[in-house]
């Protein structure tokens, strides 16, 4: 898959447009038990050039997995699958809201322990920041290819990860199934 890959500076706006896209999605899951809806990705963290796209996660245990998945549909997200991530349902956003990525994550799951451990560790640690963020633009500069881009990204998230606290099995696995 190739496409222009564009990092742009932090935009302190990008709080806000998770805000409205939470309510949103809140609204959508309104009858779906949630545990929480949480931005990920580099964008939830203050400072960090990210690709201008929010991230989220919405929470919930198993039983409501299907629940969420329908009610999103109900209101013009297109599921996408699982995408070889067990537990992370991607979903498409319907035309004309804001720029996401969406997913409907198990409670738990090594997917959402990943998205919290990078978000949460980047905002402790801004020398691990700073180097993702040199790594993504350098990266970006040279390659319109998401999959070599993201392998790209792979080494210092890895470092992030330990840095988190995940064990080296369960960093291996993330890098296996390339949800880094």
């Amino acid at each position: 898959m190739t496409g222009r890959i564009v990092v742009v500076p932090y935009d302190p706006e990008w709080p806000a447009h998770f805000a409205t896209i939470e309510a949103t999605l809140r609204a959508a899951l309104s009858d779906v038990p949630v545990v929480a809806i949480e931005h990920v990705g580099s964008t939830s963290v203050p400072g960090l050039a990210a690709k201008p796209i929010i991230d989220v996660d919405v929470v919930v245990e198993a039983p409501h997995i299907a629940p969420a998945i329908a009610a999103l549909q109900a209101v013009g997200y297109e599921h996408k699958g699982e995408l070889g991530v067990a537990h992370r349902h991607a979903f498409e956003t319907p035309p004309g809201h804001l720029r996401q990525n969406t997913y409907v994550v198990l409670a738990g799951s090594l997917g959402l322990r990943n998205h919290l451990a990078v978000r949460d560790t980047l905002r402790v640690r801004p020398d691990l920041a700073a180097e993702y963020a040199t790594v993504k633009a350098a990266l970006a500069d040279r390659t319109d290819d998401i999959f070599e881009y993201i392998d790209g990204k792979t080494s210092v998230l890895l470092r992030i990860l330990e840095a988190a606290g995940l064990t080296a099995a369960e960093r291996d696995e993330i890098e296996r199934i390339n949800v880094l």
